[in-house]
């Protein structure tokens, strides 16, 4: 079994999983002010986890619900069982499964998964390779001004984090075409690689929410800068576009 074919096999049995679940009542584990986490996170990941884990035993697993596997090998799998979660618990079909390979003494991602499991739309590509949307080569956007491009904008959740999204924001959308926060970074990043939305913008992000996207825009013709956080690991802002759309007039 390729990477690959681990990684779908993982996201389509979380995806059943989600599925199946997505109009029944959903246990809590975890509220905060701005976020949740559900059971289903959780079982998710360990779903995940054992077909990752069993068909590569010598990997490590690094996720939003906690580690597995041998935590100092080489190769890492970097997973998100539910990327918008919040939309999740309150019926919203826009969420979805987001698994990387990284190797980690390069620190270079190899592969990257995005599975929305609502429409049955699977992103997936390898390093050096074409990005595929349902086993069909997918680019980003050929939209070069400010003015016809679409923008998915993010405001993190701390004080600090909300004023830097929400004054990136205001500049942004009096030029912008339309501006959307639809609470799914790695569906964003999705979106970028497949020419649906032209640039994305978040002042706060994990490594799992990016993680498969980074290589999926990239790969795609796009660019990703990432800024690290001064003091949090695996944490960053985030500016991805299609590659086309300058930077500075989004910043």
């Amino acid at each position: 079994m390729t990477h690959l074919q681990a990684a779908e096999q993982a996201a389509r049995q979380a995806g059943t999983l989600l599925r199946e679940n997505f109009h029944r009542s959903k246990d809590i584990d975890e509220a905060h002010h701005h976020d949740v986490k559900l059971a289903l996170d959780r079982k998710s990941q360990d779903l995940i986890t054992k077909v990752l884990l069993d068909a590569f035993p010598d990997y490590a697993l690094y996720g939003e619900e906690g580690v597995a596997g041998k935590e100092d090998a080489s190769m890492q799998w970097i997973v998100d069982p539910i990327d918008g979660t919040v939309n999740y618990l309150y019926s919203i079909p826009h969420f979805c499964i987001s698994i990387a390979l990284r190797e980690r003494d390069r620190e270079d991602i190899v592969m990257g998964l995005i599975y929305d499991p609502m429409l049955d739309e699977l992103w997936t590509v390898e390093k050096g390779g074409t990005p595929l949307l349902g086993g069909k080569p997918v680019a980003c956007s050929q939209r070069t001004t400010l003015e016809e491009s679409i923008l998915f904008v993010g405001c993190g959740k701390d004080e600090e984090a909300m004023a830097a999204g929400l004054a990136r924001f205001e500049r942004a959308s009096t030029r912008a075409r339309k501006m959307r926060m639809m609470g799914s970074a790695a569906l964003g990043m999705a979106y970028i690689a497949s020419g649906r939305l032209d640039a994305y913008i978040e002042s706060r992000i994990s490594l799992w929410d990016v993680a498969a996207g980074i290589l999926l825009v990239e790969s795609g013709g796009g660019k990703v800068d990432l800024t690290p956080h001064p003091s949090i690991p695996d944490t960053w802002s985030v500016v991805a576009t299609n590659g086309r759309i300058p930077i500075e007039e989004i910043l």
